[in-house]
């Protein structure tokens, strides 16, 4: 019922949008003499601040036309490349020959499938795209998702993940940013254990929630001590008409956006009050700063219920996967099989969501690793976004990712000796040595 009134409300809020959006551009044009006045100025920034308070965001487009590289601007194009009911994986095709020098290796970043659109990592796209030929998840809104299509659970986003790699044919790297760091290992783990060349060559886990029993958050804190069985009485809803979802059971995204809300809730409202001082005095340049952080912060998706109440019970209230429990659709996961897979994982000193030392917790399950193809970062001084944006990342953890994928990066050669390798006979040793990581 709670969605339902959701609905309500944006619906009998309109108008009065719609009022306030006309007061706005009153106050604000330059031929209306109070536009010029302190009064005008205050009138049009309230209507402001009133509308984008009570406004639906949609889902923000990325927007990369073009990046820098060596100096010059290169041309970007989007484009699916692989496409299922819950997610496309999207190619940011740069205006470059394989052959350049700085094209450098596939990598495929893993958006994380928690409440916010896969946009939010648009930053961290611009900069390794500098680096690197990169593909991104954009995980589909579950609203708009048919409910002839099924649900979607932990289990569907692993085979979403095994699927997106065979289709590299191993001639890729990944990079999970925050909630996919179990996914993404967990479908490495399968991969590796049963012989499949598609794996990727290297992994990067960033800011994940591998192990939440090591120095946990209020979010983590949270989840245990309430249990699947809470959420599932308490946040999961269905999707109202007219939604192309309709009747679907969701954790909708605007109860995901209101508990992050809460969690800083000093830090927003300050961040409000200086917009409405910024339009009062007219610095639109810190104005454009605030609405295009808040653009992208309360755009926000919902998650199939399946999905977000196996990742709470696998992930944060049973900690599976470091326990040695998890498994997929019957079989173990089990991530000391990992061998060829070299291993980065990546940590904010003060991340208040994923705690320092969840991440790192795969450094310690994935013991077949050799030493030289595993490292661990501590970005000091950042928090949860911090950890993949922002110019700390940029200048500091972009580059060390790049740096860590180049040594584990084994091309195309040696990807035709590996599939050779798991057709030859027990006694071509000489090829599998050539092999060996």
């Amino acid at each position: 019922m709670l969605y339902q009134l959701y609905e309500l409300n944006h619906a009998f809020l309109h108008p009065a949008r719609a009022v306030s959006d006309a007061c706005r551009l009153l106050f604000r044009n330059p031929l209306n003499p109070w536009s010029h006045t302190p009064v005008g100025r205050s009138l049009a920034a309230s209507a402001e601040m009133f509308e984008r308070t009570t406004r639906r965001y949609g889902k923000p487009a990325f927007g990369i036309d073009s990046v820098t590289i060596d100096g010059k601007r290169v041309a970007v194009r989007e484009r699916t490349v692989w496409s299922k009911p819950f997610c496309r994986l999207l190619h940011f095709e740069r205006a470059i020959a394989d052959t350049h020098r700085t094209a450098g290796s596939k990598l495929l970043i893993v958006a994380p499938m928690s409440g916010h659109y896969a946009t939010l990592l648009r930053g961290t796209v611009e900069t390794m795209l500098e680096r690197h030929d990169v593909y991104i998840t954009d995980w589909t809104d579950a609203r708009m998702v048919p409910l002839a299509h099924g649900t979607f659970d932990l289990d569907d986003y692993i085979d979403y993940l095994i699927e997106m790699f065979a289709s590299f044919k191993g001639d890729v790297h990944v990079m999970a940013v925050c909630q996919p760091s179990v996914p993404v290992l967990a479908a490495v783990s399968l991969m590796e254990a049963a012989g499949n060349p598609d794996a990727p060559q290297s992994m990067t886990l960033m800011g994940g929630p591998v192990d939440t029993r090591e120095n946990p958050t209020v979010v983590n804190k949270l989840a245990e001590e309430r249990g699947a069985d809470w959420f599932r009485a308490n946040v999961i809803m269905h999707v109202p008409w007219p939604h192309p979802g309709a009747m679907r059971a969701v954790y909708p995204g605007f109860l995901q956006l209101s508990g992050f809300m809460q969690m800083n809730l000093d830090r927003h409202v300050d961040a409000h009050q200086e917009l409405f001082r910024h339009l009062v005095q007219g610095d639109g340049d810190s104005a454009d700063k605030h609405r295009e952080f808040y653009d992208e912060y309360l755009a926000v998706m919902d998650l199939d219920a399946a999905y977000y109440l196996q990742t709470v019970d696998t992930v944060f209230v049973r900690h599976a996967l470091p326990k040695g429990e998890m498994s997929h659709r019957g079989t173990l996961i089990e991530p000391g099989k990992i061998k060829r897979v070299a291993l980065m994982t990546v940590e904010g000193e003060n991340d208040d969501i994923s705690g320092v030392g969840q991440t790192h917790a795969a450094q310690r399950i994935c013991t077949a690793i050799p030493d030289a193809r595993r490292v661990h970062y501590l970005q000091p001084g950042v928090g949860h976004y911090g950890v993949f944006n922002g110019s700390r990342f940029r200048s500091e953890i972009a580059p060390r990712i790049s740096d860590f994928i180049a040594s584990n990066h084994r091309g195309k050669k040696i990807r035709r000796a590996i599939r050779t390798v798991k057709t030859a006979t027990s006694g071509e040793k000489a090829s599998r040595q050539t092999v060996t990581p």
